[in-house]
């Protein structure tokens, strides 16, 4: 038997804003708060995704895509520390 648990929330909203969100909820065939949930989980995740994303300008994308095609050759750090990190992984 598995037990779902769930926990509320709750908001304070004026009149005004409870009756819009009754109506576009009632456009969509669902509760208040079958569509308070979507409605929240959806900008949720949006913004979650919009966290993972990295936004460059033209410019910066095309150098960087650019450094990916043409990348430059190690140097004398790069070198040593590839050197230094075969040595302790074998």
């Amino acid at each position: 038997m598995t037990v779902i648990s769930s926990e509320r929330i709750t908001a304070r909203v004026s009149e005004q804003i409870k009756q819009t969100l009754i109506a576009a909820a009632d456009l969509t065939g669902a509760t208040l708060n079958q569509f308070l949930v979507q409605a929240a989980l959806e900008k949720a995740e949006n913004i979650i995704e919009k966290d993972k994303l990295i936004h460059l300008s033209k410019k910066d994308a095309l150098f960087f895509f650019n450094m990916l095609e043409n990348p430059p050759e190690p140097n004398t750090k790069l070198i040593n520390a590839v050197k230094n990190y075969r040595a302790h992984i074998k």
